[in-house]
């Protein structure tokens, strides 16, 4: 049997609108992917890039996404967790197998059915984390995008949900749409207002 690494990582704990998305990647060693690195650390042109050959290139890859819905009922730590559950069991469904063990970025792991190990800054160091977090943050940017031509007066296109102060004003302007994470003390603030 052969020993798959599944890298896993999050983008979107932090903003104030739209899912927490994961991505989870098993590379293939023959087919190597130069440049893999920490998504913050790249230009949206090569992410995209890097996305096109982590998802021709890679053994398995799956996305999974936790609604805003969802992170205001179980918190965003639990729908996290969910997130990377999702990505895993997607990676999974096109692998046909589990991989030999998930090395999560950050400091906890989801509950899962195979051996995982939690690396604090994994996407710096660990290239099949950096593919997750690569896919799953231009997976988010993509839907952030959407949203911005459903709600354009929120500029979600130039801040990505995150709580910027143009973000802040327009949401004092218009109030919360319906895409907006009710348990995020900058729109429950305004709920109650």
């Amino acid at each position: 049997m052969s020993i798959w690494i599944c890298g896993v990582d999050e983008a979107g704990r932090g903003p104030l609108v739209g899912a927490v998305v994961a991505g989870a990647v098993v590379l293939d060693p023959r087919q190597p992917i130069i440049g893999l690195k920490d998504s913050k650390k790249l230009s949206p042109a090569k992410r995209a890039a890097l996305y096109a050959e982590i998802t021709s290139k890679a053994k398995a890859w799956g996305i999974g996404e936790a609604s805003p819905q969802e992170i205001d009922e179980l918190n965003i730590l639990q729908a996290t967790m969910l997130a990377m559950q999702r990505a895993i069991q997607s990676l999974v469904d096109r692998m046909g197998e589990w991989p030999s063990e998930a090395l999560i970025d950050g400091n906890r792991c989801p509950s899962l059915p195979i051996p995982a190990r939690a690396i604090i800054q994994g996407d710096a160091k660990e290239p099949a984390i950096s593919a997750a977090s690569i896919l799953a943050k231009v997976h988010r940017d993509q839907q952030m995008q959407i949203l911005h031509e459903q709600f354009p007066q929120y500029g979600f296109n130039q801040h990505m949900g995150y709580p910027t102060e143009a973000h802040l004003m327009a949401l004092r302007e218009h109030g919360p749409c319906l895409e907006h994470r009710r348990s995020f003390a900058p729109v429950r603030g305004l709920m109650r207002g």
